[in-house]
């Protein structure tokens, strides 16, 4: 359904630091910066980048948005949010754990990035 996400960061250097460790947890590759200075993280199922603004504005946070990473299991989920708390990341919401709704069990991490975007891993259980 979808083929990128993008989200923005003020500090390029800081923001590939993190989404290193954090997707790096998933089985994810290092990202790639491009010319104009974005980080691109290339998958099988779908790109996710981080980039500094283009109109040259300070980055800011999508109230209520969410971007979820897919994880192949509770253990994988967990070393992703340790990975994203050692490397500058804070906790958010319940700890990771399991979680039913109406779409059944999920098992849930949440974190926000070093510049407030909130994002998570997910394992459908």
């Amino acid at each position: 359904m979808f083929s990128h996400i993008m989200v923005g960061t003020n500090d390029l250097d800081r923001s590939k630091t993190f989404y290193d460790s954090v997707l790096g947890a998933l089985g994810v590759p290092p990202g790639r910066i491009d010319d104009n200075r974005r980080i691109f993280y290339m998958t099988p199922n779908g790109i996710f980048s981080v980039s500094k603004p283009i109109d040259g504005q300070p980055a800011t946070v999508a109230n209520g948005a969410t971007v979820g990473f897919a994880a192949s299991s509770p253990a994988q989920a967990d070393a992703w949010h340790a990975a994203g708390i050692a490397a500058g990341g804070k906790s958010i919401e319940e700890p990771p754990g399991v979680r039913e709704g109406a779409v059944g069990k999920l098992y849930l991490a949440y974190l926000r990035d070093p510049d407030g975007n909130k994002i998570c891993a997910l394992h459908r259980m």
